[in-house]
């Protein structure tokens, strides 16, 4: 078979083209509906393919068959968010650098799914501060928990702790959004929801512009207090890991922390979050 025969028989099987009442592009919601029932099947195989990678930090993303219209993008936009889903899940704050490539005949109308790239984008603009807002480790809860960390750390720059101790250490803390607090009790089965709401309380940064700690002020002893409250948590968890005789040096560079995180201007105010319900047992 020549080449120009070949090529005619492969652009015979291009869809149609633009937006028009016969266009694939409009004519194409029985794939779409595919699309989203084999989601879940698609994210169960990319979280397992991710941890036979060992979650590398550069990631191809490619539709074979992209054809023209937008169910390429929710496709792809299923594909990122699982990606950086299973990333979050298994502690990564670094989500890896995802590139996305549309394949497809010569002579599929591109055209008309570039058009669509801007709402594709601001999609996964929009999913990306959803998830920040429902995930807990975008909250400064979950931050004090990572200025533990940093504290320990300094301890094994000193030479107090060893790094293999800081890395078998896990804290056993998860703090849950109204969703995931709503999805375990309906779960469980034993209470009636009689109301839950969330409330979150603002945390104004004091107002300075320097990143420096005058461990000698009286709002040093503020910072300390912040310290001191998760050492009451805390402290029970951290003493037979790491012994009793690091705690006093270990939350005074946690309060070091604290003063560097909250004194900064140019740091926005956050909230703290809990989340109140009423139950009643069936």
């Amino acid at each position: 078979m020549s080449s120009s025969s070949r090529d005619s028989i492969m652009n015979s099987f291009s869809m149609n083209g633009g937006d028009g009442k016969n266009s694939y592009a409009n004519n194409s919601s029985y794939q779409r509906d595919i699309l989203s029932d084999t989601q879940l099947v698609v994210a169960e195989n990319i979280t397992a393919m991710l941890g036979e990678l060992g979650f590398p930090e550069y990631i191809k993303v490619a539709d074979l068959g992209c054809s023209s219209g937008p169910n390429t993008y929710l496709a792809m936009s299923g594909i990122v968010n699982t990606i950086i889903d299973s990333y979050h899940q298994k502690g990564r704050t670094d989500s890896p650098e995802i590139d996305c490539f549309l394949n497809d005949l010569p002579e599929n109308d591109f055209n008309t799914t570039f058009k669509l790239l801007p709402s594709f984008q601001e999609g996964l603009k929009t999913d990306l501060k959803e998830r920040e807002a429902l995930d807990p480790k975008y909250r400064d809860s979950f931050h004090m928990w990572s200025v533990l960390s940093d504290s320990l750390l300094d301890l094994v720059s000193e030479g107090l702790v060893k790094e293999s101790q800081v890395d078998a250490f896990n804290m056993p803390f998860y703090d849950p959004n109204e969703v995931e607090m709503k999805e375990v009790l309906e779960r469980e089965g034993s209470f009636e929801i009689n109301k839950i709401e969330t409330r979150e309380f603002a945390v104004h940064y004091a107002s300075s512009s320097e990143d420096v700690v005058d461990e000698s002020s009286d709002q040093f002893k503020k910072w300390q207090s912040i310290a001191n409250i998760i050492r009451c948590i805390s402290e029970s968890i951290l003493v037979p890991h790491f012994g009793e005789a690091i705690m006093d040096r270990l939350f005074h560079r946690y309060a070091i922390h604290v003063a560097k995180h909250l004194t900064v201007s140019t740091r926005p105010t956050k909230s703290t979050v809990n989340i109140i319900v009423s139950l009643t047992r069936k």
